[in-house]
């Protein structure tokens, strides 16, 4: 069976500049996840259907519930603390 392992990045601290960053690559990965669905053929709809490739989620990220927006965000921070990680500097241009 598989078995999860993550890297544990509970010691990688983001700076405030850092967190900003995460909110724009959480949009960004719904963007692209929308995309995605769009490009397969998915439409918006109140309620999930997969036969009828409804998904309320297709809509603008700042529509989103907070609590969908947090799958993105979670997505988004444990990226950046993973490339911190690993040694990696995140530095604006």
């Amino acid at each position: 069976m598989y078995k999860p392992e993550p890297i544990d990045t509970s010691d990688v601290i983001l700076d405030e500049e850092i967190l900003r960053l995460s909110e724009l690559l959480a949009k960004n990965t719904h963007e692209v996840w929308s995309q995605g669905r769009i490009d397969d053929g998915w439409t918006f709809g109140e309620k999930r259907d997969d036969e009828k490739k409804l998904h309320p989620d297709l809509k603008e990220y700042e529509l989103l519930s907070e609590e969908e927006k947090d799958y993105d965000r979670r997505t988004a921070l444990e990226t950046l603390k993973l490339i911190i990680k690993l040694g990696y500097e995140i530095k604006k241009k």
